[in-house]
Order: structure tokens, then C-alpha cells, then sequence
């Protein structure tokens, strides 16, 4: 059995025993949640897609951890104008372990 799930304006397709990583959830490392934002749930043949949202689905998973995105380097550059900026940024996640569709 798998899901479309959404989190954080993301749309990951997780099934039993899946770790995902997601945007940055305020939940405690070892704590389980809810995702209520189920668009699909489906096992073979038989798939029932939500509109926008399948009533009464949700997805349970245990926070494993939190952390930090490798480093993306921002540069900016404008030729023969002396004109050079450089940034960096990481993103914060949250790792997810599936444990239940229900």
C-alpha cells in the first residue's frame, strides 16, 4: 500500500518502512504524527484519489531526526562592474519514517 502525501507545499509518495525527508515540523526527535494531507492512497489495482484530500486517510510516522541540507552557494555577478556577492544557504528537514496508512 502507498500514499501521495503533502507536506510543506511538497508532494512525496511514501509507503510502510519509507524515511522521507520533509520541510523543517515542530515535533520533538522519537515522537509520532498525523498527515492528515492525503491526496491519494492506493494498493494495485484499486486507488482512490481525493479531491483535493481522501476523507478520513492519514499517515503515521515517527520523527527519526532533524538537521541541516548540504550548503547551496548563491553568487551573484555582473561583468566588468566590479559588482560580486556571494551567499549560502542550508535548509533545515525533518526525517520521517512511515509506520502506518491508513
Amino acid at each position: 500500500m502507498y500514499a501521495v502525501i503533502e507536506s510543506g507545499g511538497k508532494q512525496y509518495r511514501v509507503g510502510v518502512g519509507d524515511v522521507i525527508r520533509v520541510e523543517k515540523l515542530d515535533v520533538p526527535a522519537g515522537d509520532t504524527i498525523d498527515l492528515n494531507d492525503v491526496l491519494m492512497v492506493g494498493e494495485g489495482e484499486a486507488v482512490k484519489i481525493g479531491t483535493p484530500k481522501v476523507a478520513g486517510a492519514s499517515v503515521t510516522a515517527k520523527v527519526k531526526a532533524h538537521g541541516r541540507g548540504e550548503k547551496i552557494s548563491i553568487i551573484k555577478f555582473r561583468r566588468r562592474k566590479h559588482y560580486r556577492r556571494t551567499a549560502g544557504h542550508r535548509q533545515d528537514y525533518t526525517e520521517l519514517e512511515i509506520t502506518g496508512i491508513k
